[in-house]
């Protein structure tokens, strides 16, 4: 190693190599991108425009570094945040209108929405008026309005100046329009109120009811301290209710769209339709349908299609409706998801593709060119690559067209006709490329090449191996980081930390930069531990079967191949079997406590983050896809619980949990100290004071790190470092 990690390292944010052009976008003729980007390797982002002919390169919109900080953004923007995962401060999203007569482009920032018009935005980027504070802001196709949600009303701004118009006037306590709710922005990967018609004239919105839900405090700490309240659905309990409305600009009140849902259906997509309309899908409760239905500008509605799912319904982004008016979609019917055309009625023309892979999502289609570019696992579950299948095809594609070359990781951002397409690619031994590729371009434009490699940061790409699962069949695929150091005076294999999230939703192993460049598996091993993470039955993206696997009961056949995976490479003399850890977070932070409860003689340290501990206890649309209905499926979720399971925990257990978590509450972790206590057995709670489910701050973030690697070290018998002793 170059030298040696220390805790200021692990608290620095980006992670080595991570700082580079996200947020990518095709300006409206493909002649230039856009991308967010920090200069100065921190946090706050700034907004730039990248010329694909001349390569200037020239500043939109930013913020100096440490202009906006975690605690001056505005409540409702910090849960924004928390669901979409956005870490990055500054400029953190960017529009540009699809049909728009020039360019014209959006950003919301600070509270405030800018907008340019014309070819050169850094010039003529400026506020609009009367809609601060706004919420969910969207531009209209042709570039002429801002809709957005202030205070739960949505209102309309014109782009070339005036005041605003009210387009509702109903929002109250519990009541709000135009913006996503809690489970739709958590669970169903819908951030999204408020979608344009396809011609500017009219914007379908999310009218949400939440006053069902009984408010749930979350609270700092103790007694007397400020508490949050959140209309939080658990398990069981009422869901939001939730109805499609329509909207014009001209005043008249909204309508009402002629939707057959119950109170307890979920919307779960809207798509604008370029013929009229949109196409919206709904979900039932139960998740085990999905209703397609088109949705004309008028309110009435017709329905196309029913998608039925073995074991569940998964929700993607891959449906479109084509300028011809035919239907570009997904199934997974035959176990793997799978590209199709559907008529503009929603009949089954053509199956596009097939195999024992999936197809992971739709980037781009065109029926001018007639084909379809997408990301898939063709090549390899480890890797992404971008693929394209015509429309035409007689017969599905098996063996479809690779449009990308090195093995590794590729994200795509596509132009809308698929002619272009920027591509973010790594692997494990080089951070993330930017470079911009076209059908007809014989070289790719390079906009973003990388300094930091494996060999430049000294960091430690880990292996890949194939492990056994506990049905002795089943390959599970891992990633093992060895120690770089050994502990003085240690002989045989060396100690290990079983890294695990291992639930549904999750794929962990890949070969991207993104797992060499966590730095505290790194840490770990710069002091003799390796580390394993194993994807194990249950995650994500080799098919339903595979998934399903955890279907009706959780902590069972994921902690038994997490058992299987480390006794595997124990006998292959790789580590000491009597000398295993495990942490995680989330659903990771409940493995490792059931895995410690249904394992001690294997995993005999832990450090759990933000466990679920009951599932009673967490949110509807998750546990009831997985679990049931509480009041259907009651054993279900005992035999899920971590306190029943108490006694059965003999090894070193230290929970760290959010004091301000909203999604899985800080007394989870509370209550499993209480039931621990119960059974005779112990465990320390390190709260992360004002912190939610997902750590930020520098201070915050070297407390977790520096407690969670002192206890899995010291529970290993490795010595500890001084500034983990607190000697530094």
């Amino acid at each position: 190693m170059n030298r040696r990690l220390t805790l200021d390292d692990l608290s620095r944010l980006p992670l080595p190599g991570m700082n580079h052009p996200a947020g990518l976008a095709f300006e409206p003729g493909g002649r230039a991108i856009t991308y967010l980007h920090s200069e100065d390797g921190s946090l706050v982002r700034s907004l730039w425009h990248h010329d694909l002919d001349s390569g200037e390169r020239r500043l939109i919109a930013g913020a100096a570094a440490g202009t906006e900080r975690e605690e001056s953004i505005g409540l409702e923007e910090r849960l924004r945040r928390e669901r979409t995962r956005t870490i990055d401060l500054g400029v953190t999203s960017h529009a540009w209108a699809t049909d728009a007569a020039v360019p014209t482009l959006m950003v919301p920032l600070a509270g405030e929405v800018l907008v340019a018009r014309g070819g050169r935005p850094w010039r003529s980027l400026a506020p609009l008026t009367g809609i601060e504070r706004a919420a969910g802001a969207t531009l209209s196709p042709d570039g002429t309005w801002v809709v957005s949600a202030v205070d739960g009303d949505l209102w309309a701004a014109p782009v070339d100046g005036g005041p605003p118009r009210r387009l509702t006037n109903d929002a109250k306590a519990g009541v709000t329009n135009g913006i996503a709710e809690y489970i739709a922005a958590e669970e169903l990967d819908r951030f999204d109120g408020l979608w344009w018609s396809s011609d500017s004239r009219t914007i379908a919105f999310a009218h949400v009811d939440e006053r069902a839900i009984a408010p749930f405090d979350v609270a700092e700490g103790g007694a007397g301290d400020e508490q949050e309240p959140h209309r939080y659905p658990f398990a069981g309990g009422p869901n939001a209710k939730v109805e499609l409305r329509i909207a014009t600009l001209d005043g008249k009140a909204p309508t009402g769209v002629d939707l057959p849902m119950s109170a307890d259906d979920y919307l779960a997509r809207v798509v604008a339709d370029p013929t009229g309309g949109w196409l919206v899908a709904i979900l039932p409760r139960n998740q085990r349908s999905l209703r397609w239905w088109r949705v004309s500008p008028d309110g009435s509605a017709r329905e196309m299609w029913v998608e039925l799912a073995d074991p569940w319904i998964n929700l993607d982004h891959a449906t479109r409706v084509l300028a011809d008016g035919r239907i570009l979609t997904t199934s997974e019917r035959s176990g793997f998801r799978h590209l199709e055309l559907r008529s503009p009625e929603g009949d089954l023309l053509r199956v596009l593709t097939a195999g024992e892979w999936a197809v992971i999502g739709l980037v781009a289609a065109s029926s001018d060119r007639g084909e379809a570019l997408f990301t898939a696992t063709r090549d390899s579950v480890l890797e992404r690559h971008l693929y394209a299948v015509p429309l035409d095809a007689p017969q599905p594609a098996t063996d479809p067209e690779r449009l990308t070359d090195e093995p590794g990781w590729h994200e795509i951002v596509a132009a809308p006709d698929g002619s272009q397409w920027i591509d973010t690619f790594s692997n494990t031994d080089h951070a993330p490329r930017v470079s911009v590729h076209s059908r007809n371009r014989i070289a790719p434009i390079p906009i973003w090449t990388p300094s930091a490699t494996a060999k430049s940061t000294g960091l430690n790409p880990p292996e890949f191996l194939e492990l056994i699962a506990a049905d002795e069949r089943t390959t599970l695929h891992a990633a093992f980081y060895r120690p770089t150091d050994a502990a003085a005076g240690s002989v045989g294999p060396p100690p290990c930390v079983v890294w695990v999230y291992g639930g549904p939703h999750s794929q962990y192993v890949k070969r991207s930069w993104e797992v060499t460049s966590h730095l505290l598996r790194q840490y770990l091993g710069q002091h003799g531990a390796a580390v394993l993470m194993v994807d194990n039955r249950g995650t994500n993206n080799r098919g339903t079967e595979f998934e399903a696997a955890l279907g009706g009961l959780f902590g069972s056949v994921e902690v038994a191949d997490q058992a299987a995976a480390v006794r595997d490479l124990a006998a292959r003399g790789e580590i000491d079997p009597d000398r295993v850890a495990i942490t995680g977070w989330s659903y990771g932070g409940f493995m490792t406590v059931m895995c410690m409860a249904r394992e001690p003689e294997l995993f005999r340290v832990g450090v759990a983050g933000a466990p679920v501990v009951e599932w009673s206890g967490y949110d509807t649309a998750y546990t009831e896809r997985y679990l049931g209905h509480p009041a259907q499926r009651a054993d279900a979720y005992r035999e899920s619980s971590l306190p029943a399971r108490a006694a059965g925990v003999t090894g070193d257990l230290l929970l760290v949990h959010g004091s301000l978590d909203e999604n899985v509450h800080l007394r989870h972790s509370r209550r499993l100290v209480a039931a621990l206590l119960e059974a005779g057995r112990t465990a320390e709670l390190v709260p992360l004071a004002g912190q939610r489910h997902r750590t930020r701050g520098a201070a915050a973030i070297r407390l977790r790190e520096r407690r969670t690697a002192a206890h899995l070290l010291d529970g290993l018998g490795l010595p500890l470092p001084g500034e983990l002793l607190g000697t530094e």
